[in-house]
């Protein structure tokens, strides 16, 4: 039996590798610990500007309210998140993040008063990164629509909307 000998500098060596190697494994405390709300985007990089955004609660209070003027809801993200849920009496009105998308977008759009209250969501990603939502509002802005509002969805649509119990539906 050949026997190893091992000297104290490379049992220490081991031992302050291992450590390092641990330390780096471990979580870190971060200035917004979880859960908890992501933190909001620096205005510059918010895709459209503040004054069109809606809130999932103050668009789930609308669309409950018997007296509220009811916006158009569409869905600009993609059709399998659309088919698996969302906001009852939207429509999906495809990736604006397509050419393919905007041309369902403004076809859907034919006829309609340019004052008509509108709302835009997605829900695929986090906010500051949704490939689809600023694309639809500079598409409706620049078809002269006054009243357009994006549902600001910090997460996804099952963090934002339907887990803090806001009506959904599913399927087509």
């Amino acid at each position: 039996m050949t026997r190893v000998h091992r000297s104290p500098s490379l049992l220490l060596f081991l031992a302050a590798l291992f450590s390092l190697g641990a330390a780096a494994l471990r979580p870190r405390a971060t200035a917004s610990p979880l859960p908890g709300p992501l933190p909001q985007a620096e205005p510059s990089k918010q895709p459209v500007p503040a004054a069109a955004v809606i809130e999932p609660e103050e668009l789930a209070h609308i669309l409950g309210s018997r007296e509220a003027e009811k916006p158009l809801v569409l869905q600009v993200g993609f059709r399998f998140l659309y088919r698996e849920a969302h906001i009852p009496g939207a429509e999906y009105a495809g990736p604006a993040s397509k050419e393919e998308g905007l041309k369902l977008l403004r076809e859907r759009l034919a006829g309609i008063a340019h004052g008509k209250f509108i709302v835009l969501y997605c829900g695929c990603c986090p906010w500051i990164k949704c490939p689809n939502v600023k694309p639809a509002y500079d598409l409706l802005r620049s078809m002269g629509f006054t009243h357009v509002r994006v549902l600001r969805i910090d997460e996804n649509f099952g963090a934002n909307w339907v887990s803090k119990g806001y009506p959904a539906a599913k399927g087509e």
